[in-house]
C-alpha cells in the first residue's frame, strides 16, 4: 500500500482517479470542501505547506488545472496567465517542490487533456498548456532524482461530465470514469515514466 496525495479529489476527474487508487491510502486535497488538506496549486507556499503537513508520501496525483476559454483574438493576457499559472506552472511546481519531499522511487501523475490533440473552439489556452505539460513530463523524466517517476494522464471528456462539456465538444465520444481511473492506476502502480497516457474513445 502506498500513501497517495490526490489533488482535486472532489471533482469529476478526481473521482475518476480515485477509482484506480483503491488499494492505497489516499490523502485528499483541494482548494475547498471536505478534503484532508486545503491547497492552492498556484501558490508555492501552499504546495510546500501541503507536503510538510502530509509528511511521508509515495505518490502525488493531480487532477486540477484552471483554464480560461475564449477565442485567440479575445483572450486577454490575464486570462492566459490564469491558465498558465494553474494548468502549467501549478503542476510544474507540484513536481519541482514535491521532489524535495516525496519518498524514494515515488511518482507524480499530472493531468493534461485531449484538446491539445483534438482542438475545439475557445480552448487555445487549455490546449497550449496541456501540450506543455505533456512535453514537461517527457523531458523532466530524464532528470528526476532518486528513481522517482512522472507521467501524465491525457483524457478526453468523461461520460459523467458530458452534461457540462458535451455541447462544446461535438463529435467527441466520452469515456467512463473507470477507464480514466485505470490510467491513473497504471501511472501510480506501474514502472513507466515520461509517458503521456492518452484515454480516448
Amino acid at each position: 500500500m502506498k500513501t497517495v496525495i490526490l489533488i482535486g479529489a472532489l471533482g469529476k476527474m478526481g473521482q475518476a482517479a480515485l477509482t484506480g487508487l483503491g488499494k492505497h491510502k489516499v490523502i485528499t486535497a483541494g482548494r475547498s470542501g471536505d478534503v484532508d488538506h486545503i491547497v492552492d496549486i498556484t501558490s508555492e507556499a501552499s504546495i510546500r505547506e501541503l507536503y510538510k503537513k502530509v509528511g511521508h508520501f509515495d505518490a502525488v496525483v493531480n487532477t486540477v488545472g484552471v483554464c480560461e476559454y475564449a477565442t485567440f483574438v479575445e483572450m486577454t493576457e490575464a486570462q492566459w496567465m490564469t491558465t498558465v499559472m494553474s494548468k502549467m506552472m501549478g503542476q510544474i511546481n507540484l513536481v519541482r517542490i514535491g521532489q524535495e519531499y516525496i519518498a524514494d522511487s515515488g511518482s507524480f501523475t499530472l493531468i493534461s487533456g485531449i484538446l491539445n490533440i483534438k482542438p475545439i473552439p475557445f480552448a487555445i489556452a487549455d490546449a497550449t498548456t496541456s501540450a506543455a505539460i505533456d512535453t514537461f513530463a517527457k523531458i523532466v523524466s530524464l532528470e528526476m532524482p532518486r528513481n522517482t517517476r512522472i507521467n501524465v494522464v491525457n483524457p478526453t471528456v468523461l461520460t459523467e461530465a458530458w452534461d457540462v462539456y458535451g455541447e462544446m465538444m461535438a463529435g467527441f465520444q466520452p469515456v467512463p470514469s473507470e477507464l480514466v481511473g485505470k490510467a491513473f492506476e497504471r501511472s501510480v502502480d506501474g514502472f513507466i515514466t515520461g509517458e503521456v497516457i492518452i484515454v480516448d474513445a
